[in-house]
């Protein structure tokens, strides 16, 4: 519709300075009276007629948080700062809370490993084979449950 709007305007703008040429033609040709009240109802269109919008350019600072995120007497005081904190505090918290379960998970199962080793009857040389450290790695509770 709107790739129709402006032909159509355009138009309309052709038709009307037509008219206006025709109209100013014989202008002259008209009395005093019927020249003012012309006048008068033409001025009175004018007042009538919508402002068209005016654009002012005003420059602006952007902020790095994008249009609209605060206001501008809006400053960054106690809350605001301890607020936009507070994330980053849960998230390190967070972060060293999976750090110590993982490192007890690890220890965990060091410990387990290190028991049934010490409670097994095994020879020595068994300690130093790599295929038996695999064998352990690969499973470690089916060894036990088949005793």
């Amino acid at each position: 519709m709107k790739t129709h709007a402006k032909p159509n305007m355009n138009r309309v703008d052709q038709v009307g300075r037509a008219l206006t040429r025709r109209l100013n033609e014989h202008a002259t040709d008209l009395p005093h009276d019927i020249t003012e009240r012309l006048r008068v109802a033409r001025m009175q269109a004018i007042a009538q007629r919508k402002p068209e919008p005016i654009r002012i350019f005003v420059p602006q600072l952007a902020s790095a948080g994008g249009p609209g995120m605060s206001h501008p007497d809006e400053g960054l005081n106690l809350w605001s700062r301890m607020a936009s904190a507070l994330p980053l505090l849960v998230l390190l918290f967070g972060l060293a809370t999976i750090h110590i379960f993982q490192n007890e998970h690890r220890a965990n199962e060091i410990a387990q490993l290190d028991a049934e080793l010490l409670i097994d009857d095994l020879p020595p040389a068994a300690y130093t084979d790599p295929g038996f450290l695999v064998f352990l790695k690969a499973n470690p509770l089916q060894s036990k449950a088949s005793d």
